[in-house]
């Protein structure tokens, strides 16, 4: 079974910087991309950033360019995700997702984890 399991989330003030972390199992992580994804309070989901199985490609969301780094350790089934700068509206639940292909940037996502809310608040 496939499981995907964010940790890291908390009460930030603005300005600060989270590292956002998804422990992953149940499935040959080192094969599948992986994709962190957000949902904002009243909002629909929004795609953040994307990185290929062996970590050597990556691309983000436009909005929030140069602020984050996506990354991961294979040897421990681990996803990460940097934020700095952290801005009120990046308040939201954080989600790590599996691609479904494997060895495959393209196509749907098809697990997703928990979610860790970020509340960036003074």
């Amino acid at each position: 079974e496939v499981q995907l399991v964010e940790s890291g989330g908390g009460l930030v003030q603005p300005g600060g910087s989270l590292r956002l972390s998804c422990a992953a199992s149940g499935f040959t992580f080192d094969e599948y991309p992986m994709s962190w994804v957000r949902q904002a309070p009243g909002k629909g989901l929004e795609w953040v950033s994307v990185i290929n199985w062996n970590g050597g490609t990556t691309f983000y969301v436009e909005s929030m360019k140069g602020r984050i780094t996506i990354s991961r350790t294979n040897a421990n089934n681990t996803l990460y995700l940097q934020v700095n700068s952290l801005k009120s509206e990046d308040t939201a639940v954080y989600y790590c997702a599996k691609k479904g292909r494997s060895r495959n940037m393209g196509g749907p996502l098809d697990a997703w984890g928990q979610g860790t809310l970020v509340n960036v608040s003074s």
